[in-house]
């Protein structure tokens, strides 16, 4: 075993930013046959067989071209697919999915996503470009990107983790000769390509100028608020879409569509040195020509991409990969701009496409040539565009949001094309989605407009059903024909009537794994298979978010802090409790007024209330220990590290109102341990 380690910055663990607060599951690699099955589970079932060698013949099996590019380039792999932490952890490891290599057809897999699966086992070192282009693929979910400046490197996304950061340059060194790093580009403002930082440069060398950071607009105010603000939410609710409590088999998590998974290691962020805020932007990085396109709006609110326009080479952010994206993510995010999307793709394709001779991805692999550049350009841009245009065809005719994901259909010419493909978002969620952002969650319906809650209409159904036993009997009959989806709609409603009805949480459980194994999204397919297990097995153990890292800290404004604060607050609690506090940080010159009234707590930055309950003046560099919750603003002050004059029950109130969230909450009724 290889173990990779970050020395010298002190790093922890970033809990409480989003996706990242959650513990890896690994298991050590080893082949699996088709009746080797998790025992509390059940194998495919004759209905889900028979789905899967139907794809297997309508599916274009025949283009295998991305093998070819998946493989092109290869260089070295280290000696282990294993990567561990500081204290012997393991971050990665991607010998868990060494059962997709055994070249069986598993019928618990959606064929096309077996596919993808298989692709995404790719490992270690590829030139992309002779002398030029770089890429370590296989250490986390995304690519590290590595271009050759004329005195070190240019590092396109660094990872999730600093761990797989630091193990993927450490391979780039050894094979390509030592070079520092001089420039580090984050891409976008989703954790997975700038977490990793500290593995590859340190905030002194940022400090000091000898490494730039480059970032889209928009950057630090997105990185926050997606991951923050409703942290402990999407802590929870990513562990079902990327099946982190699922362990990796034929049966369980297989992929996450644009890379094998998520590291479990420690993360941080170094605020940018340069924002591109133009629509278009050249710098000379370290002897290099580089055209950056901001594309806010599409995969992310903030991401850009790049143009290397002296070696004819397009860089595509996660803008383009190997599969259609998230709409809307089932991790929770704001919905994204299908036709926005669409557009940047087009202006990307007229602008550098029709040169291109190379296009890199932040995930998946690159393409070469330009025909296939335009080819897989132009399909990207046309689903996309497809999405937004047809549901909203299909919308101004009066379907629904409820009914538009079994409407919409992707265009069989796109559908044979394997790029576009759904295997990280899907026409379920991400026609809702569009639907969503146009038109809202409501149907039209005054029934569904402030309806009551499941757990509360469930008892009636049930009741007029004739009770657990007929709903029982019945779902069985529907579960053995095949009827998963009816199955689980009258499941779903004696669950929430009867969360104790273990007999019900199995039989639900058994049709959401028959779906999972038919659905080819991997998140789809993961967020069903983590309901069943949870519904056998009850909630796994998650780690409450406790802070952020000392990077993240630092990054956040102080703005972004008292947001965050403010979501804490208990409204119920709060109500009638009015109070002023000036804020302020000498250090940095920031103040600030911070008002309670209304049951909500606001504030402004710049100005100081003339007559305030309260002031308190601290250190910004003191205030990280309390964003990081190491510590509270009352010890700091107590022990003499900041000032508070004026009426000191002011942070004693605030402190009564503010709720600690932990990501542990039951989603699924009937399931908390």
């Amino acid at each position: 075993m290889i173990s990779y380690l970050i020395t010298g910055n002190g790093r922890v663990p970033l809990l409480g930013i989003g996706l990242l607060a959650i513990s890896g599951f690994v298991v050590s690699g080893q082949a699996f046959s088709q009746d080797h099955f998790n025992p509390a589970g059940a194998p495919p079932s004759e209905h889900t067989r028979a789905l899967q060698d139907a794809l297997r013949e309508s599916l274009p099996f025949a283009d295998e071209r991305d093998f070819a590019e998946s493989r092109r380039g290869f260089i070295a792999e280290p000696d282990s697919r294993r990567i561990t932490g500081a204290n012997g952890n393991v971050v990665w490891d991607l010998g868990s999915y060494e059962f997709l290599l055994s070249g069986e057809d598993f019928d618990s897999i959606h064929p096309s996503l077996q596919r993808q699966a298989l692709l995404n086992m790719n490992f270690g070192l590829y030139e992309v470009a002779p002398d030029f282009v770089y890429q370590v693929r296989g250490f986390d979910l995304a690519n590290m990107t590595l271009v050759m400046g004329e005195t070190g490197w240019i590092l396109f996304d660094v990872l999730l983790s600093g761990e797989t950061a630091a193990a993927a340059l450490a391979l780039a060194n050894e094979h390509l000769g030592e070079r520092p790093v001089r420039a580090v580009v984050y891409s976008h403002s989703h954790v997975d390509h700038f977490g990793g930082v500290f593995g590859v440069t340190s905030e002194a060398e940022v400090r000091s100028g000898a490494v730039e950071v480059y970032a889209p607009s928009g950057f630090m105010e997105e990185a926050v608020s997606e991951n923050v603000y409703a942290g402990p939410a999407m802590s929870r609710r990513a562990v079902m879409q990327y099946g982190r409590t699922i362990p990796p088999s034929p049966f369980g998590r297989v992929d996450s569509a644009i890379g094998k998974g998520l590291a479990a290691g420690t993360t941080g962020m170094i605020a940018p040195t340069t924002v591109i805020e133009d629509d278009f932007e050249e710098h000379l990085i370290d002897g290099v020509r580089v055209v950056f396109q901001n594309t806010p709006g599409t995969e992310a609110p903030a991401e850009m991409n790049a143009w290397f326009p002296d070696q004819r080479i397009f860089w595509a952010a996660e803008n383009i990969s190997a599969t259609i994206h998230n709409v809307y993510t089932l991790r929770g995010a704001l919905v994204r701009d299908s036709l926005q999307w669409a557009k940047q793709i087009n202006e990307a394709l007229y602008r550098f496409g029709r040169e291109a001779e190379v296009m890199i991805t932040s995930h998946n692999w690159p393409r070469w040539g330009n025909e296939r550049i335009q080819q897989v350009m132009r399909a990207q841009r046309d689903a996309y565009a497809n999405l937004n245009n047809q549901v909203l065809h299909l919308a101004n005719q009066g379907v629904t949001i409820n009914e538009i994901h079994n409407r919409y259909q992707v265009p069989v010419s796109l559908r044979q094309q394997w790029n576009v493909r759904q295997y990280h978002g899907s026409e379920f969620h991400n026609s809702r989605a569009v639907l969503n952002r146009y038109l809202g969650y409501w149907d039209g319906n005054p029934a569904t407009l402030a309806p009551l809650s499941p757990g509360d209409s469930a008892p009636l159904f049930v009741e007029m059903m004739g009770g657990a036993g007929p709903i029982l009997e019945r779902a069985r009959v529907l579960h053995d024909a095949g009827e998963y989806r009816l199955a689980m709609e009258i499941l779903n409603k004696l669950v929430y009537a009867e969360p104790g009805n273990q007999p019900a949480k199995n039989l639900l459980a058994a049709a959401f794994e028959q779906l999972g194994y038919q659905y080819e999204s991997a998140s789809m397919r993961n967020v069903f298979l983590a309901a069943a297990q949870e519904l056998r097995n009850g909630m796994p153990q998650i780690p409450a978010p406790r802070g952020t890292s000392p990077g993240m800290a630092r990054a956040m404004s102080t703005s972004q802090w008292w947001d965050s604060v403010a979501i804490r607050v208990d409204s119920a609690r709060a109500d009638g409790m009015n109070f002023t506090l000036n804020f302020l940080t000498p250090d940095n010159g920031e103040q600030f007024v911070v008002e309670m009234s209304g049951a909500t707590l606001s504030h402004i930055q710049g100005f100081q209330a003339e007559s305030p309950d309260a002031t308190v003046s601290i250190d910004r560099e003191r205030l990280n220990q309390v964003i990081m919750g190491n510590t509270t603003l009352e010890a700091l002050l107590q022990s003499g590290q900041g000032s508070l004059s004026g009426d000191a029950d002011v942070l004693a109130q605030l402190n009564s109102v503010l709720v600690n969230f932990a990501p542990g909450f039951e989603i699924l009724p009937g399931t908390a341990n």
